[in-house]
């Protein structure tokens, strides 16, 4: 199958909710996609970009949005997205993509009125504002920006590497600022990591790693030992067999001196963790595979809480 793919013998469809009434004809979009950062992971329409080509059908129309069949031809990066940007019909809920930081028409005609290195800025700062409460009170600090040394700081602290010019994180003053005691944030009252060996000295010693999606683990100074009220088994090594996903306090771990613990995000709402694009099928020489439409794909379908 992987050979199939890679020497295109495989047709794939796609099924998607796009914002207003995409045209009843037959679209072909071949539009080359170039990437604008990698590390964002952020493309765009550009002559300067890699052959592309993507047909779509609109399926429904529901006085709002439609429902569009996709059939990519090539593989790019975000390629259904980008074409249906350029095309002036992004997805209702690509977070990305239909997003008025491409400007007013959010990238329609592959206009943006910005450059590269403006946009990615502009991503990063709004990624942040949405998504990061800060470290220790202070916003300054993000996975996009490394850490300066403050006078809090030791001098044999590590060093952070900062990202490159291009993808700096901007420092503005309407960033979102947090003034939660840090007690709310680092002494949080689980068991800090442990050397496996309590008596080495070396600052590289191997740290305890907890499988936080195991109830079979528990934490003690020697090591990783199995519960006493739960076996080891492949099931519980493998994705099969019951495992338990609620929260367990006792196998979290934070280290007072790791840079990610500190940090804080928002958690994601559940709309949140759904985008309107489904995999549909995929067909090869003598197999195929379709799934089922998904519920928001449903002709007369509507957005939760739509008065239309």
């Amino acid at each position: 199958m992987e050979q199939q793919i890679r020497t295109r013998q495989v047709t794939k469809e796609y099924v998607c909710r796009v914002e207003g009434e995409f045209p009843r004809e037959h679209i072909e979009c071949i539009e080359p996609i170039e990437v604008v950062s990698y590390k964002i992971g952020v493309c765009k329409v550009s002559p300067t970009g890699k052959d592309c080509r993507t047909e779509f059908q609109r399926l429904s129309y529901n006085g709002k949005t439609s429902v569009v069949l996709c059939r990519p031809h090539t593989g790019r990066m975000h390629q259904i997205r980008v074409h249906l940007q350029y095309l002036g019909f992004p997805i209702v809920n690509d977070p990305l993509y239909n997003h008025m930081v491409f400007g007013p028409k959010k990238g329609k005609g592959g206009i943006v009125g910005k450059t590269d290195e403006q946009l990615i800025q502009d991503l990063i700062k709004i990624h942040n504002a949405e998504n990061w409460l800060g470290m220790d009170g202070d916003a300054e600090y993000s996975m996009f920006k490394g850490r300066d040394k403050t006078d809090n700081d030791e001098e044999g602290g590590s060093q952070r590497n900062t990202p490159s010019p291009k993808e700096k994180s901007p420092v503005g003053s309407d960033a979102p600022r947090v003034t939660s005691p840090p007690s709310l944030i680092a002494s949080t009252g689980y068991p800090s990591l442990r050397p496996l060996n309590a008596h080495a000295s070396d600052s590289h010693t191997s740290m305890v790693a907890v499988d936080v999606m195991s109830k079979n683990i528990t934490v003690c100074n020697s090591g990783l030992v199995p519960s006493d009220n739960c076996a080891v088994a492949a099931s519980t090594q493998t994705s099969d067999g019951v495992r338990d996903y609620n929260y367990q306090a006792r196998f979290m771990t934070v280290d007072e001196h790791c840079y990610e613990c500190k940090v804080r995000y928002r958690d994601p709402k559940p709309k949140d963790l759904v985008m309107y694009l489904h995999a549909l099928k995929y067909c090869g020489p003598g197999w195929q595979y379709e799934t089922k439409l998904p519920e928001w794909a449903g002709e007369e379908w509507r957005e939760p809480g739509d008065d239309q």
